[in-house]
């Protein structure tokens, strides 16, 4: 029976270092878009495939490309690659990269990943000397394209993965710049979930009588999904989401928010309930977000909250849920979102918390996108959210999810035994007091802002200095407070000054210092010796 199916690579002419590579990886027969694409790949025809996600694309285009570059048996030349292969996103990129790296192991070529998010010289580097495949996102693509890092010119071998995800990402004029750079002779791939207008445009600037593949029509779900749809005010969304992640059935799940705000949001509520969890989204670096997928991968975070960068192309095994907290405002985004589940003929189950007052529009695209109508479900008696002592996270884990720093318990107790020991206890209150007092002028002044004038950058002029909200430039010259002089030089400044124009302070005119200001506020306190001794100038 394994004969059988592992000749089904071999039948398609590939070199028999790739079927081994694939019988290792556990591969053992073609997909549909698999077996319709490979051989006329190979026969040097155009692709334009249409599948929808989790359907086998990369090692569709991936595999025949391998085999092209064996059987060329080209030398590498510096800055160039032999292949490029494009894609939307940091994630979907990495992935690609590990599945190339992993099908031509043994076969002594080497791979490139250029993306955003994490360091340019090492990308500089690793382009030196050439490589045989490049896979990238198209904006660092262009920078380093730009800069003359990398040279396109050499290029016979180009694919496009999610294009329809690249237009909705603003992409396509980028793609465009990159195709023009490419050899004039080459072979190209393009790969879609969805054909809209402009996608269908693109693809004939680009193919040369390719051929059309379409594994499943447009907006097809896998049969293994079992879709729900729980009706949930908005007010209520984030206890319920808590309670039904604390079930045991979801071992493994994915939250998908519309925003990265509402991922951060998501996140925090879930970590203060004790969820061991990971948020990733636009705004995190690669390093984090790389970080959290591989923590999730291998089973240490229960829950992943994402925005729709997680949608496409991840392909994580054993997510048993999906979970949409609220539709997407693209219905074609749901049928990429609970494709995360159910892939490779495991069963899955997608979720989605709805909002009628908000969000019926939505329901009403998704369902004429999918063909189908998506009941409303009751939803079952919830208990409350309690999650095992030996999956919750630690402080620190669970304070950066949430987004701060974790909290010193003993920085209080110090500060207090700090201040008993430089003003007495009985100056302790007063100087603790005034110091808290400080802080909150600072902090409401930080948020109000100032503008001294139009022409004047955020922050506003006291003498000769223009004190943004926060902002130090010197330690002489730190952050102070409208009209606040040192005690004893108000006569030295100027009565047009006073008046509030815009004038240089007169000579000897002094910024009180925030050592100044903590010893002026301590002073009541009987501790006027040790106050000048704190305010004294370093």
């Amino acid at each position: 029976m394994t004969e059988n199916l592992q000749n089904g690579f071999a039948a398609m002419n590939l070199p028999p270092v790739l079927v081994k590579n694939l019988a290792q990886m556990g591969i053992l027969a073609p997909k549909p878009i698999q077996a319709k694409t490979i051989m006329p790949f190979l026969q040097g025809r155009d692709i334009l495939a249409i599948a929808q996600t989790g359907s086998g694309k990369t090692f569709a285009f991936s595999l025949p490309i391998l085999a092209k570059i064996i059987s060329l048996g080209a030398k590498r030349q510096p800055k160039t690659a032999a292949v490029l292969i494009l894609a939307p996103t940091r994630e979907l990129a990495v992935q690609i990269e590990e599945a190339v790296r992993l099908a031509s192991k043994n076969m002594h070529l080497r791979a490139g990943l250029v993306l955003g998010g994490v360091s340019r010289l090492r990308q500089i580097k690793q382009m030196a000397a050439g490589v045989d495949v490049l896979i990238a996102t198209p904006g660092r693509l262009m920078d380093h394209v730009r800069e003359g890092n990398i040279d396109l010119s050499h290029t016979r071998f180009f694919v496009l993965d999610e294009a329809d995800r690249m237009l909705d990402m603003g992409f396509i004029r980028d793609v465009r710049a990159i195709a023009a750079r490419l050899a004039k002779q080459r072979q190209t791939a393009l790969f879609s979930a969805t054909m809209p207008k402009e996608i269908s445009g693109l693809a004939d600037s680009l193919l040369i009588s390719p051929l059309k593949v379409e594994t499943a029509p447009q907006g097809t779900i896998v049969a293994e999904i079992r879709e729900t749809v729980y009706a949930v005010a908005q007010k209520d969304k984030k206890e319920v989401l808590a309670r039904l992640l604390a079930q045991e059935a979801f071992r493994s799940t994915i939250v998908f928010t519309r925003t990265k705000h509402g991922a951060d949001t998501v996140g925090r509520v879930l970590a203060k309930a004790g969820c061991p969890v990971e948020v990733i989204h636009g705004n995190k670096s690669q390093n984090a977000r790389q970080r959290a997928l591989d923590s999730f991968r291998r089973g240490e975070t229960r829950v992943l909250v994402a925005t729709d960068i997680a949608a496409r192309g991840l392909d994580v095994p054993g997510i048993t849920h999906v979970v949409n907290y609220e539709f997407p405002v693209e219905a074609e985004t749901y049928v990429h979102r609970i494709g995360r589940t159910g892939r490779n003929g495991a069963a899955g189950e997608a979720v989605t918390l709805y909002d009628a007052a908000l969000e019926a529009s939505r329901l009403r695209a998704v369902e004429k996108v999918t063909a189908k109508k998506l009941p409303l479900a009751v939803l079952p008696v919830l208990a409350a959210a309690v999650f095992p002592s030996s999956e919750r996270p630690s402080a620190a884990r669970a304070a950066a999810v949430m987004g701060r720093k974790a909290v010193d318990k003993t920085g209080a107790a110090g500060k207090k035994k700090r201040f008993r020991t430089e003003f007495g206890r009985a100056g302790a209150a007063k100087a603790a007091t005034a110091e808290a007092a400080m802080t909150d002028r600072q902090d409401a002044d930080r948020r109000r802002g100032y503008f001294a004038s139009e022409r004047e950058k955020p922050g506003r002029r006291e003498g000769n200095l223009i004190a943004r909200p926060g902002w130090r430039p010197r330690a002489k010259k730190i952050f102070v407070e409208p009209g606040r002089m040192e005690p004893g030089r108000e006569e030295a400044v100027n009565p047009e000054q006073k008046a509030g124009k815009q004038h240089k302070s007169a000579p000897g005119s002094r910024i009180l210092s925030r050592h100044k200001r903590r010893a002026e506020a301590m002073a009541p306190a009987g501790t006027e010796q040790k106050a000048r001794r704190w305010g004294r100038r370093k």
